[in-house]
């Protein structure tokens, strides 16, 4: 699904140069439109006023839930990356703001957000655990999360000839996780009221507390 990576100052990977979103393949828009058909139910399942997205990469996502109607704010943070700070100028609306921040430590007040979001993101991080804990803490309603489903992620990757050297691992990716391994780490923090997976995705709804 991806062909490349992009990387921070720091020389940290913050992301796929591969525009999932834009595709013109036709496989690829077949998948991405149940992915967003899916994650749009359980967003509009979630109705956040407030909703803080972490890794929001090029602000696709987070400039289209700005634009929702009742959600009064919504942050979008990523890594320091100057491919997505051209993005995100293309992207703007007085309820949106980008941070540009690591997710370790968050800057915000316990439950300042209804809703957390992390959408392809948590298998990029160095350590997922304390980077959902600090989402929850931030949260005082749900977490939205979704991640590649493994081990047919790089099954899929490998049978298209992709990134054979890595047995199929797309660049950046550090965690996996099967659709079981992902609703344990999440049930950590609340019951997992929807899991899904739309083709090859894990995604979940979790209601806090």
């Amino acid at each position: 699904m991806s062909s490349g990576v992009t990387v921070d100052r720091e020389g940290t990977v913050t992301g796929n140069t591969y525009d999932k979103y834009g595709s013109t393949n036709p496989v690829v828009r077949r998948l991405m439109a149940n992915f967003e058909a899916t994650l749009e139910e359980l967003f509009t399942l979630a109705a956040p006023e407030s909703i803080l997205d972490v890794g929001c990469g090029e602000g696709v996502l987070t400039h289209r839930w700005a634009q929702k109607p009742g959600v009064r704010r919504i942050v979008g943070l990523d890594l320091d990356d100057p491919l997505l700070h051209e993005a995100w100028k293309g992207r703007q609306h007085p309820n949106l703001e980008y941070r540009v921040m690591k997710a370790e430590n968050l800057p915000f007040a316990d439950g300042e957000f209804e809703v957390a979001t992390a959408i392809e993101v948590l298998e990029h991080v160095p350590d997922p655990e304390h980077t959902v804990a600090e989402m929850a803490r931030c949260a005082s309603g749900h977490l939205l999360v979704s991640v590649p489903r493994e081990p047919l992620w790089r099954g899929l990757n490998l049978a298209r000839g992709a990134y054979l050297k890595e047995l199929g691992n797309t660049p950046g990716h550090v965690n996996h996780w099967s659709k079981r391994s992902f609703v344990e780490l999440l049930s950590r923090h609340g019951s997992v009221v929807q899991a899904r997976s739309p083709f090859p995705w894990t995604m979940l709804l979790v209601k806090l507390g």
